[in-house]
């Protein structure tokens, strides 16, 4: 029926698009979380979420289903943190042993983020997430499936329903775009010149 999403239909798109959300959510899951959950549970949790949204698939058919399986799951990993992480009730974060611990520095970076870095660093994040809020949707959804989820072109292309060569363009056009619109708003472009 048009205007609806059938359990079946979640079901074959959850099916198609699976392993791209367990990739999502194994890099997105909190290490913190990691004791009580594991990536395959937010996978589930979120097609339990989809389930119960099914008028959300429906709304906006231009939009691919799989950017928005891929926003239930960053939902759902949010409202894990808040549960898990926020809770006054057991802290995860004293869940670890010593050898959890050696297993969770070992993946922190050798250098230590210093205060200058760590404001440079905010800054940089800061103007790219203005400058790709100015980026029509489909050029932001190009750019989150290929340098935030890692996807590749032809992945790109399999999960916004296009062939792969228009999802090269897609993606050529956009960096393009967002490179101008990084450009308007820093110093190094017309817009962010400071005078003489």
């Amino acid at each position: 029926m048009e205007g609806t999403v059938t359990p079946h239909e979640l079901a074959a798109a959850f099916a198609e698009h699976r392993e791209r959300l367990l990739a999502v959510a194994e890099r997105r899951l909190n290490p913190l979380l990691r004791r009580r959950l594991s990536p395959e549970d937010i996978v589930q949790q979120t097609y339990s979420a989809a389930a119960q949204r099914l008028g959300y698939l429906a709304d906006h058919r231009d939009v691919p289903i799989y950017v928005k399986l891929r926003t239930l799951l960053l939902q759902t990993l949010v409202d894990a943190e808040r549960r898990h992480l926020g809770a006054a009730a057991r802290d995860a974060c004293r869940e670890t042993t010593g050898d959890d611990a050696d297993e969770i520095l070992a993946d922190r970076p050798a250098d230590v983020t210093t205060p200058v870095s760590r404001v440079d660093r905010n800054e940089r994040h800061a103007l790219l997430r203005r400058a790709l809020a100015t980026l029509p949707p489909n050029d932001r959804a190009i750019l989150t499936l290929r340098h935030f989820d890692g996807l590749t072109n032809t992945d790109c292309a399999a999960a916004l329903g296009i062939a792969p060569k228009a999802a090269s363009i897609r993606h050529v056009r956009a960096l393009e775009r967002l490179q101008k619109a990084l450009e308007a708003m820093s110093c190094f472009g017309d817009g962010g010149r400071r005078a003489p």
